[in-house]
């Protein structure tokens, strides 16, 4: 009777340890989900548009709280937080496509004058400066120009071909809405091609940059 009761015991521990293994599992895949719905989500670069702020391979993550939190598999926010700013590096859903994923740097936001004269871009009639760095190159790009742009308070690298002398433009951004650029300024797929991007379409602010083999000096790094 005693060995009887022992296995026994040792039947309900072991259903118990199951249970606890398997509502362990259950709450961290709920956490995850909703970290991933609401906080923050990770991407990987799949293009060279964005060089030479993200190069492809570059394993990212969006802060997917900073502008508001949204109804979950849907475009409607439940509270806004903020709205995007020049200079913000953006993920968001391609509008010809909703099913891909774009990143691009945000150029001009409501209300905002968009023009590209001889090459040189202008927000609200005035040229944004620009400092010549030197030449660009890497396994997928053979020779560009390298800029430091200045963008009010803030500033970034962005690389453009010698010989383009592009023209676009004026355009007003509508309300709701922001105009988006890649720092590849001329291997680059973006409003200027496919037009405006709403703001319920947007996923996140990327952050920093966790992960890009073989470049490891890349880990950790901020983007900006």
């Amino acid at each position: 009777m005693a060995k009887q009761i022992k296995k026994q015991d040792n039947t309900i521990r072991k259903k118990s340890l199951f249970r606890e293994y398997v509502e362990a599992a259950l709450i961290a895949i709920f956490l995850a989900l909703l970290i991933r719905t609401f906080v923050v989500q990770a991407f990987k670069i799949p293009s060279g548009s964005m060089e030479p702020t993200l190069l492809i391979g570059d394993h990212i993550l969006v802060n997917k709280f900073i502008y508001g939190i949204k109804i979950p598999f849907t475009d409607h926010y439940i509270l806004q937080i903020k709205k995007p700013k020049r200079g913000d590096v953006v993920v968001f859903k391609w509008p010809r496509n909703e099913e891909k994923d774009f990143i691009k740097r945000v150029i001009g936001i409501a209300g905002d004058k968009i023009e590209i004269k001889d090459d040189v871009l202008y927000l609200n009639d005035e040229k944004i400066m620009t400092k010549y760095i030197g030449i660009y190159k890497n396994k997928y790009i053979n020779s560009l120009n390298r800029y430091l742009e200045f963008f009010g308070e803030s500033k970034h690298y962005i690389v453009d071909e010698y010989s383009k002398h592009e023209h676009f433009g004026p355009v007003i951004v509508p309300e709701n809405s922001i105009f988006v650029m890649g720092d590849n300024r001329d291997n680059s797929h973006d409003s200027r091609y496919w037009g405006f991007v709403a703001l319920s379409k947007l996923k996140g602010k990327a952050m920093i940059i966790y992960w890009s083999w073989p470049n490891w000096k890349r880990f950790g790094r901020l983007i900006t």
